[in-house]
């Protein structure tokens, strides 16, 4: 079991391998990137439990969207906490010391998450939180802006890609599976509005760094990708 804080992350070291991957929401980048950095033995950055993290603070706070002065103290001072556990494939979440995960998980949380992410102020102050988790022997980031904006000079990039109606299924049967409902029209209604909002933002939008390695993970297996991924970083 192994716990990391990002009320106490330890300064980055020069010199470390980075590997980015970024990509649209149900590309598979949270499976491919716990499993390459399991292999390679490296840290691993989930951005997207940390605006979701921030989120459902944000929300338990009563502060408002809107109070952007409001939600950059909280980032500042955000107490937000993973814990991997061996034998586990998902990371779980403290949000203020409360285990979140399930919570985290939701559509809803995934769609004030979004709603914050247009916040350029807000961005900001989660880009060196973000950042201080480059810690030796090496670091896996996963999000949407990894490659072009936090770690832009990172060796390794990949921006993994797939149809919104693959997406779709795919977000419906990981509901399905945490005993959370969904309807898949209505999910690929989100889907398609969140790739909309997330492409086409001011500030950091969801596009492919210049030199990333572009996969389609449409008709692909997790370890299919998975591989295309090793062979990238073991060149």
């Amino acid at each position: 079991m192994c716990f990391y804080s990002l009320t106490c992350a330890q300064n980055k070291l020069a010199n470390i391998p980075v590997l980015t991957l970024d990509g649209p929401s149900g590309v598979g980048k949270g499976s491919v990137a716990r499993i390459v950095a399991g292999k390679m033995g490296w840290h691993l950055l989930d951005s997207g439990a940390i605006y979701r993290g921030f989120a459902l603070a944000a929300h338990s706070r009563g502060i408002v969207f809107d109070d952007e002065q409001g939600l950059v103290a909280l980032a500042k001072k955000l107490d937000l906490k993973f814990e991997s556990v061996e034998g586990q494939e998902l990371l779980n979440v403290y949000v203020d010391g409360v285990e979140a995960s399930k919570e985290l998980r939701t559509e809803q949380t995934a769609e004030l998450a979004s709603q914050l992410a247009v916040i350029a102020s807000l961005r900001e102050a989660l880009l060196k939180k973000q950042q201080q988790f480059e810690q030796a022997p090496g670091l896996v980031a996963d999000g949407r802006d990894m490659g072009t904006v936090v770690f832009p000079d990172a060796p390794y990039k990949v921006y993994l890609t797939a149809s919104a109606e693959e997406r779709a299924q795919r977000r419906l049967k990981q509901l399905q599976n945490s005993a959370n409902a969904g309807n898949i029209s209505q999910i690929l209604a989100e889907v398609k509005k969140r790739d909309e909002r997330d492409s086409n933002r001011k500030h950091s939008p969801l596009t492919p760094a210049k030199d990333a390695l572009i996969i389609d993970t449409t008709c692909l297996t997790i370890n299919e990708v998975v591989a295309r991924v090793m062979a990238l970083v073991e060149v």
